[in-house]
């Protein structure tokens, strides 16, 4: 598989993501699961139904490189959700907030306030660290079983072997 069709094989998978996520995400903040947890469940079953759905439009192109070509779309799919998570904390206005909240929760008896700017800043650091290091494992995860699942759905004819 060449670098063209990896690349296209995960901005396909970006599309359909974009396509399906707000209203899986809309369904399981709906259905009473609330925000954090069905904005969640949303974002993993877009994950999974991404892979899968690329998966399934690209297998004849997998199947010639069947692990090989997998990897490097799992790789790249995740380096995109690596530089989507860096990006969040600018664009989103209540994640300083989110963060001191996960301070207070984690140090029941320290004050945020006390601490120095510095010491906040390196908390928010750590807080997106951890954020950055769970979505990129899901998406390598969830994306390598979604194109394996997607391409084994669609087996190429014996005539193209």
């Amino acid at each position: 598989m060449r670098f063209g069709d990896v690349v296209m094989a995960v901005a396909t998978m970006a599309v359909i993501l974009a396509l399906i996520g707000f209203p899986l995400a809309l369904v399981f903040v709906s259905a009473g699961l609330g925000f954090e947890k069905g904005l969640d469940i949303g974002v993993f079953f877009s994950l999974f139904l991404s892979a899968l759905i690329g998966g399934y439009i690209f297998a004849g192109k997998i199947w010639e490189s069947r692990r090989e070509a997998i990897t490097k779309i799992t790789v790249l799919w995740a380096a995109l959700w690596s530089l989507l998570v860096t990006i969040i904390p600018a664009t989103v206005a209540h994640w300083g907030q989110v963060s001191e909240e996960s301070f207070r929760e984690m140090f029941p008896g320290k004050s945020w306030t006390t601490l120095s700017n510095a010491e906040r800043m390196g908390w928010e650091m750590l807080d997106n660290g951890a954020f950055l290091f769970m979505v990129v494992a899901i998406a390598l995860v969830l994306g390598f079983i979604g194109l394996y699942a997607g391409s084994m759905l669609r087996k190429p004819s014996k005539s193209q072997k």
